[in-house]
């Protein structure tokens, strides 16, 4: 008959078992940065069909709060997509949950910063919560926030 198997067993595989980059610890962080570029409005538009004005009129955008053209939130959080897919946790890591503040609009031609730091990690499964930045050249905070990925096995 079989023992039974508690989580402190060392022969119980981890959930984290195949994944490309492993296990993350706890603290473990990473860095994309890039500048924003008007070609990014348009393939986000092209994409989503968001015309906002405020990312195609120039004469109403610097009238406005910004005082210049912005990019649109999603071409700003993409970056933590391309954070988490390719960095950490890794290949095969999709968003379960995202809760985002976007408290400093990023304009065009700005560079941008994401940043993601490991808060927790599931043994049982390949989950992990992260915090989440989104800073600009000048070190302020344009979104913050947490996202929660899981992270497919591809070995």
């Amino acid at each position: 008959r079989p023992r039974r198997r508690d989580m402190n067993d060392t022969n119980i595989r981890s959930g984290w078992s195949g994944t490309r980059f492993g296990k993350p610890k706890v603290g473990a962080n990473a860095e994309r940065r890039r500048v924003t570029r008007a070609r990014d409005i348009i393939a986000f538009t092209e994409m989503t069909g968001d015309r906002n004005p405020l990312h195609y009129d120039e004469g109403l955008a610097s009238r406005s709060i910004f005082g210049r053209l912005i990019v649109q939130g999603g071409v700003t959080s993409g970056l933590l997509n391309a954070l988490v897919a390719e960095d950490l946790p890794g290949p095969g890591t999709v968003f379960l949950a995202v809760e985002w503040k976007f408290v400093k609009a990023v304009g065009v031609g700005e560079e941008i910063v994401a940043r993601a730091e490991v808060l927790e990690v599931r043994h049982d499964k390949p989950i992990c919560t992260l915090a989440t930045t989104i800073l600009n050249a000048a070190g302020e905070t344009c979104l913050s926030g947490t996202a929660t990925t899981y992270t497919v096995e591809l070995e």
